[in-house]
């Protein structure tokens, strides 16, 4: 059967070659955010990345713990960093504004939710979700997990899948606050592990804390074990993320 070409002038032909011109151009745009975010970000090593729920208020127990653990990980040296917003995210950068380490914000505009705390020393804005996630991979040294919902979940499981498939190197992973995370903790037992979805010693991927300085104890346990500078393995695995 015969099919008509669409002439250069052709509405839909149009419409294809302008939607593949954005495409391309969209690429470089990619490439510039990288870029300019390892350029501004790569002195702020050593970090550590606290994540939690954007809807926890100021007087809220989890807000006031996250601040003290932050505060505790600036003094110790290390900077915190967040998603930059409000929550959990404002109380990780007000506890390390007010200690000598530096407060860093990843911060992204969502349609609820997010807008950029005032506690940050260092901000960066990026455009694209997932520029932004490898920033945080890339930059932590540690990960604590606040109660938070899907923002947090989808954190902690995609660092699970990083270190459990050697994508990166086996940080600090730390849950805080046992009887939140205790259903999440059940399932992976009683269900992932017995139905070998995932293996028992995948169990070691993550840490349960309840205070601040347990959190900062932990950290440091694990570098003084292996020291901080990764090993040329585990350099050229990360850059392939």
């Amino acid at each position: 059967m015969y099919h008509k070409v669409p002439k250069p002038s052709d509405p839909q032909l149009v419409q294809r070659s302008q939607n593949s011109a954005r495409e391309a151009w969209r690429m470089f745009e990619i490439i510039a955010e990288f870029v300019t975010a390892t350029e501004r970000l790569q002195a702020i090593q050593p970090a550590v990345a606290i994540f939690g729920s954007a809807r926890t208020t100021p007087d809220h127990p989890y807000y006031v713990l996250t601040e003290d653990i932050a505060r505790k990980l600036s003094d110790a040296g290390f900077s915190v960093i967040s998603g930059g917003g409000p929550g959990i995210m404002e109380a990780a950068n007000k506890g390390a504004f007010d200690g000598p380490s530096p407060s860093v914000g990843l911060n992204i505009q969502l349609a609820h939710e997010q807008g950029a705390n005032a506690y940050q020393d260092v901000g960066h804005t990026f455009q694209h979700f997932f520029a932004r996630k490898v920033m945080f991979v890339k930059l932590s040294a540690a990960f604590v997990m606040m109660p938070g919902g899907f923002g947090t979940l989808d954190e902690l499981s995609e660092v699970m899948t990083l270190m459990q498939t050697g994508k990166i190197r086996k940080v600090p992973l730390i849950l805080v606050h046992s009887p939140f995370w205790k259903g999440f903790l059940d399932w992976f037992d009683n269900t992932l592990v017995k139905e070998g979805m995932v293996s028992a010693s995948d169990r070691e991927l993550f840490c349960l804390c309840d205070d601040a300085q347990s959190v900062v104890d932990t950290i440091f346990a694990h570098y003084q074990r292996r020291g901080f500078t990764p090993s040329p393995a585990e350099r050229e695995a990360e850059l392939a993320l």
